[in-house]
């Protein structure tokens, strides 16, 4: 077969197979492979994921992704409402109740300000209720929680799965959240269950920012689904894949920490084809906390994650990162790291198929062109 044949070959097999695959997140089952072994015969490994990696790098280097429409923000608000624990102090009682009084479909920014307190709800923004912002007064201040996991009970009796355990979920786009808490109130399982998946925040839409704000649970803690989305000065807390999906985010000076009993992983970054441009990146953020944690581990098989200018306290795993059980996984990920500091960032001891990057590597990962940040934040 001639070396472009080949190639053709390659990718169409690539994307049937990971068409293929199922979306829902699944822990402990040994996944599908979704990469053949036809790409070794021309080329090794080592060769295979550097030509992988300098396509992405030159992909994520240009400030539009082909894959997003161009953003167009609202960021001056049209009006104002309160949420407040006490009925004589706001327009209403419940965010969710505010959330239902704007029209089905939204079209201007509106602040949602909600006052000090802990608000006991499940919370959902559906699809065309667009530009909401959600302002607490301060994160340890407001506090929205609720105690949903993968296997309670719906109305039909059936689990409800990971998607719908959120305590807080978005599925509209140019969302706001500034100085809250969400909570997932579910304890942090013990190793080996079934079914304890509790996520706190479920994103799923585009154009997302987060200021301030602290995600808290155990297994699943922050769903960051699909879209582009930033988080600048968060905590993020959580114990197995607490920050998981297939999103193309940037978390910037955000503090992330384990609360592993044994062992944990803080991501599980999902891309599963060539053709998706989704990954994390971590900038000037801070890894803490307890039990022995991976770096991520790769649910999709072309898992991107990058950690830059990033402390790492000594709970990191020597190998930093885990391949899903699957080997063929090894030569489509990509994990980097750049300029990171502290006792657990020694890249002494990763993974073969981790790399540490180079100024021209890390650069496309370490500013907002990486998510188009300057066309729809506003900092």
């Amino acid at each position: 077969m001639a070396k472009l044949e080949h190639a053709l070959f390659f990718v169409l097999v690539t994307i049937i197979l990971c068409s293929s695959q199922t979306l829902c997140h699944t822990k402990g089952l040994r996944p599908r492979n979704s990469v053949g072994k036809q790409q070794t015969r021309n080329m090794t490994r080592t060769q295979f994921s550097e030509q992988q990696f300098m396509k992405w790098v030159n992909f994520v280097g240009r400030l539009k992704h082909s894959v997003f429409k161009s953003a167009k923000n609202k960021l001056f608000p049209a009006y104002t409402l309160t949420v407040a624990k006490n009925p004589a102090a706001g327009d209403f009682t419940k965010i969710q109740d505010a959330i239902d009084s704007l029209p089905f479909i939204n079209l201007v920014r509106v602040v949602i300000k909600v006052h000090a307190g802990v608000y006991k709800e499940k919370v959902n923004i559906p699809p065309f209720k667009s530009f909401i912002t959600i302002e607490g007064a301060g994160a340890d201040k407001t506090i929205v929680q609720w105690g949903d996991t993968a296997q309670t009970r719906g109305p039909r009796g059936q689990p409800i799965g990971t998607w719908a355990s959120a305590t807080f979920a978005v599925n509209a786009p140019y969302f706001i959240a500034k100085n809250i808490t969400f909570k997932n109130t579910t304890p942090v399982p013990a190793p080996g269950a079934v079914g304890k998946q509790a996520v706190a925040f479920r994103i799923s839409a585009d154009t997302a920012t987060f200021w301030g704000c602290k995600f808290l649970g155990a297994q699943d803690t922050l769903y960051d689904h699909v879209g582009r989305h930033y988080y600048k000065d968060c905590y993020i807390e959580g114990s197995v894949d607490f920050i998981f999906g297939n999103a193309l985010s940037l978390f910037e000076g955000c503090h992330v920490h384990a609360i592993a009993q044994y062992t944990g992983a803080l991501t599980a970054q999902g891309r599963s084809s060539l053709l998706e441009d989704t990954g994390f990146s971590f900038v000037n953020c801070k890894v803490t906390g307890s039990g022995a944690l991976y770096l991520g581990r790769a649910w999709g098989p072309f898992s991107r994650v990058v950690f830059a200018y990033t402390y790492m306290d000594n709970i990191i795993i020597p190998k930093g990162w885990y391949n899903w059980g699957d080997p063929n996984r090894e030569m489509t990920v990509f994990y980097g790291q750049y300029k990171c500091k502290g006792p657990g960032a020694s890249f002494a001891g990763r993974v073969s198929w981790a790399r540490e990057l180079t100024d021209e590597e890390a650069k496309p990962f370490i500013s907002l062109s990486f998510i188009d940040g300057s066309e729809w934040i506003k900092l």
